[in-house]
């Protein structure tokens, strides 16, 4: 008689991507192998001209169709056609930021490229080579997002570059940070996400202003805020996905923090009018300043994969073999290198060490309870899931007060700070000097 499996839901340990990348499923819609001579030439089509660099139809084809398959939309003309404005002002900019980082003589290797890429799949958990696979099934070239993050690193390089001195703030400029906070102690902070689109030329402000309403439009209706803002945002938290951290009322925009102290955790503001231009807001969480005590593990888990989903009244021989497997590991382990050496050979794509995790945080519940009365260095049972079973180890556990300010902490919010500013800044003289013909 085949044993029956009870099944305990895993939850997603691993932090959260740069950018979301469905499988297979997504690339609903794909573009057809073929084109017409006809089609062609509407996608070789120029639609912008920014200081001699042209922006085509394909150019923004590709970069609709890798925003539609992170967002997890369907590719479909409906979709991608709505997307069609937002792209084309985007990568209007990223050309203006691509030749000033050129000019600078700011070098962005393959090898940074390659780099970007491989964290994107480790964030992901996918498997080294899978990420152009996935793109390419979707109609999308490799090099739309191999242009996008060159952007993205040319433009971080460039900004820190400007900064210098200013990138490494005093020990003075630190404590008077730290010492700001401590005196807030009891009041109410934010953890907040944002996507900010300037607005360049006055007169463009109605553009922007229909611009930034459907991509709100687009977070409720379910896009992940970190894909919205890695692909559309201009600040320099987009390479973050729009993550600015905990933060305080006094360290955001006035017109924002009257939304933010009035906003639920979950909550999506509309576009708020900021100096500058438009910033999207979502509310993660709040808690009060230097009062958030959390125990924060550092775990191992080697996952071994079904090869089918898990029927637990009628499992099959790999699904026999696989948790026995696991039992194996778990009876055997005792270190939590064993657990990931394990996890690293069963090449199932889920990375072994998901870094530091919130023990309050972890989802569902079952699992939380079963982590929460692991003691370091022993193994769990096998944890089984629809799609595989995992064996987890508990390394470390420590009490920590998430909420108290670091010097580390306090140097990269000024750091942060003066690079946000100076981006603006400089994105806004670029625009302003630049000649761009927008063509119909």
């Amino acid at each position: 008689m085949r044993p029956t499996f009870r099944v305990l839901l895993l939850s997603a340990l691993a932090s959260a991507p740069l950018i979301l990348l469905p499988g297979a499923a997504s690339a609903q819609g794909a573009a057809p192998r073929a084109a017409t001579q006809a089609g062609a030439s509407q996608v070789n089509r120029i639609v912008a001209v920014i200081n001699g660099d042209i922006v085509t139809r394909a150019d923004v084809d590709g970069r609709r169709r890798l925003f539609a398959l992170n967002a997890g939309l369907n590719i479909t003309p409906q979709v991608l056609e709505r997307l069609t404005p937002q792209v084309t002002r985007l990568l209007v900019d990223e050309r203006l930021r691509m030749q000033e980082v050129q000019r600078r003589r700011i070098a962005v290797t393959d090898n940074d490229i390659a780099t970007a890429v491989a964290e994107l799949e480790r964030r992901n958990g996918l498997p080294a080579g899978a990420l152009v696979g996935q793109l390419r099934r979707a109609g999308v070239e490799p090099r739309v997002l191999y242009d996008q993050l060159r952007v993205q690193i040319g433009w971080a390089r460039l900004v820190r570059q400007l900064l210098g001195p200013q990138a490494e703030p005093g020990e003075a400029e630190v404590a008077e940070l730290i010492a700001g906070q401590r005196a807030r102690t009891g009041q109410p902070e934010f953890l907040v996400s944002e996507i900010f689109v300037p607005i360049d030329d006055p007169t463009e402000e109605a553009e922007v202003r229909t611009f930034v309403d459907e991509v709100v439009a687009q977070l409720r209706r379910g896009v992940p805020f970190p894909v919205a803002a890695t692909q559309f945002s201009q600040s320099q938290t987009a390479l973050q996905g729009g993550d600015l951290g905990w933060v305080g009322a006094e360290a955001l925009d006035r017109e924002v923090a009257e939304v933010v102290r009035q906003m639920p955790p979950g909550a999506i503001a509309n576009p708020i009018r900021v100096p500058g231009g438009f910033q999207i807001i979502t509310l993660r969480q709040r808690r009060e300043v230097g009062r958030d005590m959390a125990t924060i593990l550092t775990l191992r888990q080697a996952f071994f994969p079904f090869s089918s989903p898990l029927d637990p009244n009628n499992p099959t021989q790999q699904q026999i073999q696989t948790v026995e497997r696991a039992r194996a590991l778990a009876g055997s382990a005792r270190t939590c290198e064993a657990v990931e050496a394990a996890g690293r050979a069963a090449n199932s794509g889920r990375d072994p060490d998901p870094g530091e995790v919130r023990l309050e945080g972890v989802q569902p519940p079952p699992l939380r309870q079963l982590i929460g009365s692991l003691q370091p260095g022993r193994a769990s049972q096998p944890v089984i899931a629809p799609d595989g079973v995992a064996v987890i180890m508990v390394c470390t556990r420590e009490t920590r007060n998430q909420a108290e300010l670091t010097p580390d902490a306090a140097r990269a919010q000024l750091v942060r700070d003066r690079a946000e500013l100076l981006s603006r800044q400089v994105q806004r003289d670029l625009r302003r000097r630049a000649q761009i013909e927008m063509r119909s």
